[in-house]
């Protein structure tokens, strides 16, 4: 994945069921993410078109899969799974052998798509969130 691709990117993302834009997917926060993890992201392209993406990257400790996103049309042909490889095999070139992901509770063909590639739940941890921006106006 590539910065020049990103308004091809968000076209995917903003057509993409169970997925939350928010901020942090501007254009500046996205090339910042990749330029501090360069070869852990990817897109698919078929005839020149990116038809998916993940990106992912790490903290230095685990990694994260975030956005994988396939094109409707180019479902089910193996395209998710590749990508999610890529980024995991990316991962553990640069030695992260953990890599966690996000899935919205509603989003139950998300969960058996990762659940088929041997994701399990984890149902002990609850996620929470904390916004500064949000803070520093209060």
């Amino acid at each position: 994945m590539d910065i020049q691709d990103y308004d091809a990117i968000m076209a995917l993302w903003a057509e993409a069921e169970g997925l939350s834009l928010r901020d942090a997917d501007s254009r500046e926060s996205i090339a910042r993410y990749l330029a501090r993890n360069p070869a852990t992201s990817f897109v698919a392209e078929i005839d020149g078109k990116i038809v998916g993406t993940v990106l992912a990257g790490t903290d230095g400790r685990r990694g994260y899969l975030q956005h994988l996103v396939v094109s409707e049309t180019f479902r089910s042909q193996g395209i998710g799974q590749m990508l999610v490889e890529q980024a995991v095999e990316g991962l553990a070139s640069i030695g992260i052998a953990k890599t966690h992901l996000f899935v919205f509770c509603e989003n139950a063909a998300a969960q058996r798509f990762y659940e088929r590639m041997g994701w399990f739940a984890r149902d002990e941890v609850r996620m929470y969130s904390f916004n500064a921006s949000d803070n520093l106006n209060a």
